[in-house]
C-alpha cells in the first residue's frame, strides 16, 4: 500500500513545490536584485549595494506620487468603509428591494477594470469634469473600494444579536446612543480591519486610475511610466519597499480581526 501512495506522495509535493515557487521565487528575486549593483534589471549578480534605495527615496516625481497614493488611499478607504457600514446596518431590516441591493453593490467587483475606466472618463467627460485625483480619481476608487468593504462588514453586521439594541432601546437609549456605545464597539475591529484593506486597494489600484487621473501621478501609474519610458534601476527597491508596506498593513488588520474574534471565543463561552 506504501509504495502504490508512494508516487502519488511525490506527485503532490512537487506540486506544492512547483504551486508555491511560482508565488514566492518572484518576490525573492524582486528582493535579490534590489540589491544588485548594476544599471540593468536583471542578472548576473554583481556586488551588493543599498545605492538603489537611497535613489528611491531621494526621487521628487516619485514621493510626490507617493504622497497622493497616500492621500487618495485613505479618503477613498474613509469614504468607502462608512459607506460599507451604512449599507450593511441597513440592509440588517427588511426592505423591498433588499435581494437588488446586494447585487448591485458587488457589481463594481465583476466588471473589468479597462470598462470601469473608460466608462467612468467618459461620463466625466460628459459632465464637464476635468480629470485628475479630485475629484474624479477619488470617485473611482471609492466605487471600486465600496464592494469589498460591505462584502467585509456585512457578515459581520448580519450575525450581530440585535435584541441587546432592542433592550438599549427598551431602557430608553436612543438609536445614535445605541449605535454609538453597543454596536460600534463591537464591530470596531471590523471596521479598522475594512479600512487598512480598502486602503492597501485604493492604493494598488492601477487600470481604473489611469483612465481618469490625468497629468498627476499615483505610485502605480508613476511606475509603470518609467517602465515604458525608460529603465529605472530602482525599481526593484521600490517594490520591495512597497511590498514591505503592503505586508505591514495586512498584518495589522489580520492582527485586529484575530484579535476581535479571540475575545469574542470567551464571551461566547460564557454565555
Amino acid at each position: 500500500m506504501t509504495a502504490a501512495r508512494s508516487p502519488w506522495a511525490f506527485a503532490r509535493t512537487v506540486y506544492l513545490a512547483a504551486f508555491f515557487s511560482f508565488f514566492y521565487v518572484p518576490i525573492l528575486t524582486l528582493f535579490v536584485l534590489s540589491f544588485n549593483d548594476s544599471p540593468v534589471m536583471g542578472f548576473p549578480f554583481k556586488t551588493a549595494t543599498t545605492q538603489w534605495y537611497g535613489e528611491a527615496v531621494s526621487d521628487g516625481v516619485l514621493l510626490r506620487a507617493l504622497i497622493n497614493s497616500v492621500q487618495l488611499g485613505l479618503v477613498s478607504a474613509a469614504i468607502g468603509t462608512a459607506l460599507a457600514l451604512s449599507a450593511a446596518i441597513g440592509l440588517r431590516y427588511r426592505l423591498p428591494f433588499k435581494k437588488g441591493v446586494i447585487p448591485l453593490m458587488v457589481l463594481p467587483i465583476i466588471l473589468p477594470g479597462v470598462v470601469t475606466g473608460v466608462v467612468m472618463l467618459v461620463f466625466f467627460g460628459l459632465s464637464g469634469v476635468s480629470t485628475g485625483l479630485w475629484p474624479t480619481t477619488l470617485i473611482v476608487h471609492v466605487s471600486w473600494v465600496l464592494p469589498f468593504a460591505f462584502l467585509t462588514l456585512y457578515p459581520r453586521i448580519h450575525g450581530f444579536d440585535q435584541t441587546i439594541e432592542e433592550a438599549a432601546m427598551d431602557l430608553g437609549a436612543r438609536p445614535t446612543t445605541v449605535f454609538l456605545r453597543i454596536v460600534f464597539p463591537l464591530i470596531r475591529p471590523a471596521v479598522l480591519a475594512t479600512f487598512l484593506f480598502a486602503f492597501t486597494l485604493s492604493f494598488d489600484e492601477f487600470v481604473r486610475t489611469f483612465f481618469v487621473i490625468g497629468s498627476q501621478r499615483t505610485v502605480p501609474v508613476h511606475l509603470w511610466i518609467l517602465v515604458t519610458e525608460q529603465v529605472a534601476p530602482f525599481l526593484p527597491a521600490v517594490g520591495v519597499i512597497i511590498m514591505l508596506a503592503t505586508l505591514s498593513v495586512a498584518a495589522v488588520g489580520f492582527f485586529t480581526m484575530t484579535r476581535a474574534s479571540a475575545g469574542r471565543a470567551p464571551r461566547a463561552a460564557q454565555q
